[in-house]
């Protein structure tokens, strides 16, 4: 069985971020980037699966510029058996990620697309339910705990209030949660390594995917600063200052 994992590149998320100047977006020059953390944990996931004998093969897909290469090579210390960079410098919307990773599926043949619930840059968290449904298959979102079971896989996601448990017929898409696992640091050796491990290079081209963009920013702004606090005397000031100066009851 072959795991397909999808990775991505954004700022790494101890580094606080900066708008730029015109408010077009936020700054990249000379940012520190990383491999998104969900995607982490999907890539540790993964290795799971395969450390116990469901699968054969770990491959990881990253759609982004030339630099993309260096969190392949990330997944590929991490475990991953190789990888393939669908390069391209335009910034890439959800649904036209999900059709590359169709077309990828549908070449590569996995049984299973462990990818990150969301990206942390953009926050959308769409690909993973847009690639299921082009693909038909079924899908469990927010993974907490995966297990696999013969030709099927449970997969224990986060809902509101607690947790629902769902048994998914395999080929399936599962999107991974901050409870799932904890990553391993890659060691010296197995960075190594993955400087001999393939790494593919596509372009959208290859798989007929039109990446034109469907939105467009308009603005991009730092939230308000917070307030200093006050210190009240007693409940009926509390109460008095919370109708009649925050206006929230």
């Amino acid at each position: 069985m072959k795991i397909l994992v999808p990775v991505k590149r954004v700022i790494d998320y101890n580094v606080k971020v900066r708008v730029k100047s015109d408010n077009s977006g936020v700054e990249l020059a000379n940012v520190k980037m990383s491999m998104n953390p969900f995607d982490e944990i999907a890539i540790e996931e993964a290795i799971h699966i395969k450390e116990a004998g469901n699968a054969e093969e770990i491959i990881a897909v990253s759609i982004g510029p030339a630099q993309a290469q260096e969190t392949l090579r990330t997944a590929l210390a991490m475990g991953a058996d190789r990888a393939i960079l669908v390069k391209t410098d335009s910034e890439v919307g959800p649904l036209p990620v999900a059709k590359i990773l169709k077309a990828i599926v549908e070449q590569e043949g996995p049984e299973i697309v462990l990818m990150g619930k969301q990206a942390i840059d953009d926050d959308c968290n769409q690909t993973g339910q847009m690639l299921a449904a082009l693909l038909g298959w079924g899908q469990g979102t927010f993974a907490s705990e995966v297990k696999m079971d013969g030709g099927s896989v449970n997969v224990t996601r986060e809902i509101d209030g607690g947790l629902e448990t769902l048994k998914l017929t395999l080929p399936a898409v599962i999107t991974s949660d901050l409870r799932l696992n904890e990553p391993r640091y890659a060691s010296l050796p197995n960075i190594m390594k993955a400087k001999r491990k393939p790494l593919e290079e596509k372009t959208p081209d290859d798989y007929g995917v039109d990446i034109s963009a469907r939105t467009k920013t308009l603005k991009v702004e730092e939230p308000d600063g917070r307030s200093a606090g006050v210190i009240v005397e007693n409940v009926s000031e509390l109460v008095s200052k919370l109708r009649d100066e925050a206006g929230v009851i």
